[in-house]
């Protein structure tokens, strides 16, 4: 750990999340926008379900840790909803049991502090014809379809209303681009940068209009060591000095 202490926002799922700092992603992007306001990090993990993730919420989460986090983004789904396998072996996990352990989930971050705040994340959409072009002869057939990732977002969304957390539907968002089936994935199922622009529109969505005390969305944090110095760059007087601080200049986007 290193000072000044920041809020801690951690992202924690399957390979959506391993992934989101890879080609574009949307923790990178994050993590740029919250340059010098909160630290993001990742516990994401390739390949897993909910119920893996139900087995170690004590390891990630700790209780008794001595810095909670702000904001957790939770994401899981995807692989949950794939077809079962004959063996019964494999990531599916059944739609009651998904329920169930998102409320797990949810109910163990909230244990963690008052001051901790959740999103979850909904299972997006996938294009089923680029997933079939890509299967993997080292894999036993894998069954993804959009109608299963429909039914997996549609009980996630509706647990977060019971249970009132707040939720981006990913599965909605992501298709109301005409263009989604061939912008939003690299593979099929994982995001690309384009898709990955659309996760970060949707959660800076939620955390501007979140009535959260303190605000966590990023314009509402204070810059850390956001003071003038006579140590920041000469301006074109020659006698005074320009704050950099706060420049946004260099991203693709200018985020609300």
């Amino acid at each position: 750990m290193v000072g000044p202490k920041r809020p801690l926002f951690v992202l924690f799922g399957s390979s959506i999340v391993q992934l989101s700092f890879s080609n574009g992603g949307w923790g990178a992007i994050l993590s740029d926008i919250y340059a010098r306001k909160a630290d993001v990090i990742s516990r994401g993990y390739y390949g897993w379900n909910s119920r893996r993730a139900v087995q170690v919420l004590d390891q990630i989460f700790p209780k008794d840790a001595a810095i909670q986090p702000s904001l957790v983004i939770v994401y899981f789904g995807g692989n949950d909803s794939m077809g079962p396998h004959s063996s019964g072996l494999g990531p599916h996990v059944p739609l009651p049991e998904y329920i169930e352990n998102m409320r797990k989930i949810a109910i163990h971050l909230k244990s963690l502090s008052d001051a901790t705040r959740i999103i979850f994340l909904s299972c997006p959409p996938v294009n089923e014809a680029k997933l079939h072009e890509n299967r993997s002869p080292y894999l036993s057939e894998l069954v993804r379809t959009n109608e299963l990732c429909r039914n997996y977002s549609e009980a996630c969304i509706e647990l977060c209303k019971e249970m009132h957390i707040k939720v981006v539907d990913l599965w909605t968002a992501i298709q109301k681009r005409d263009d989604w089936l061939t912008a939003c994935f690299t593979d099929g199922v994982h995001l690309s940068a384009e898709g990955s622009k659309i996760v970060v529109e949707e959660i800076l969505k939620v955390l501007k209009e979140a009535e959260w005390e303190p605000s966590l969305h990023w314009k509402s944090i204070p810059t850390e060591f956001a003071e003038d110095s006579p140590c920041d760059l000469v301006a074109s007087d020659g006698k005074t000095t320009l704050n950099p601080s706060e420049w946004t200049f260099h991203r693709e986007i200018q985020w609300d």
